[in-house]
């Protein structure tokens, strides 16, 4: 196995390249602990979009949000540079940072051209099995030369949202029809919580999302930072299989998130109390009954 850190004098920079997707950002924060956890005094920069640096501030494990840019990574002057995200900008992100070692998972296109390739997962971490989405980035730091262990949930940090009312959280978008739980019955489910479990529902939606479907009930809308503050207060998350489910996820709180176009071995919730509820036959399938026994099961009250 390579081990490029133990190349990296005390103190040298390290980016990470994590373009697009609230998920894909969040299960990137196990894999920067690791890393920290094993070279505190390495310098930790996450290559990042705007719309999704709220995953990686007031993070201890980094110490720069570096713009997406070559002019701007290159004034970070990483000595190692870690491409997480695989597409064809971060690539060209990665070998023109200036970084002497330009890393990547050897399944990406044109993997050549990194003077680091990694393994795939399996390879890494001795298995047969699917991995998750945690575990796969994870391993990428394993090969560089961290300790194989445990790996941790992802998490991110905010102050709770102040609210003298116990609350849920509900997610009721997606990124696709195929993933979308039918809004009326998020409503049932919301108004369970309210009438059985004692807690409040806020329905949270993104920019572009309509809440109006959902106006009986309390409606969030803000920024990251915003919703971040939200999660971290929140008794229980429920929604569909998307970014917020994540964040949910890596706010400590139980969540429970409804899966049929994506694999919830790869995609579930990581390291957090959860119920996941896949259907096979399509989302529409889910009857609110199976949504209300994953509630009951959690056992969580205000």
């Amino acid at each position: 196995m390579a081990c490029i850190l133990d190349q990296l004098g005390k103190g040298a920079h390290v980016g990470i390249v994590r373009l697009r997707s609230l998920g894909d950002c969040v299960l990137t924060t196990p894999a920067i602990r690791l890393l920290k956890e094993h070279r505190p005094d390495l310098r930790l920069g996450v290559v990042c979009e705007a719309r999704f640096a709220a995953v990686f501030e007031s993070n201890p494990d980094v110490d720069d949000l570096v713009e997406p840019s070559l002019r701007a990574l290159y004034r970070f002057a990483p000595h190692l540079c870690v491409n997480l995200h695989g597409g064809m900008r971060s690539l060209l992100l990665t070998l023109f940072s200036g970084a002497r070692y330009r890393a990547g998972f050897e399944h990406f296109r044109f993997s050549a051209l990194y003077n680091v390739r990694i393994p795939r997962a399996q390879q890494i971490l001795g298995v047969s099995r699917k991995v998750h989405t945690a575990e796969h980035l994870a391993s990428a730091m394993f090969y560089l030369g961290v300790p194989v262990s445990a790996i941790p949930r992802a998490r991110v940090y905010a102050k709770p949202l102040r609210s003298t009312t116990p609350y849920a959280v509900i997610h009721p978008f997606a990124s696709s029809p195929a993933k979308t739980w039918p809004a009326d019955r998020f409503c049932a489910v919301a108004e369970y919580m309210r009438r059985q479990m004692d807690l409040e529902p806020i329905f949270v939606g993104g920019p572009g999302d309509d809440l109006a479907r959902f106006r009986p009930f309390r409606l969030h809308s803000g920024s990251l930072e915003d919703t971040k503050r939200l999660f971290q207060g929140a008794s229980l998350f429920v929604g569909n299989d998307s970014g917020p489910a994540h964040l949910a996820a890596a706010s400590g709180i139980p969540v429970v998130v409804l899966f049929a176009a994506s694999d919830p071995t790869i995609w579930g919730p990581w390291q957090t109390v959860s119920e996941t509820i896949f259907a096979p036959g399509g989302i529409s399938s889910i009857p609110v009954s199976r949504v209300v026994e994953a509630l009951d099961r959690l056992r969580v009250k205000a």
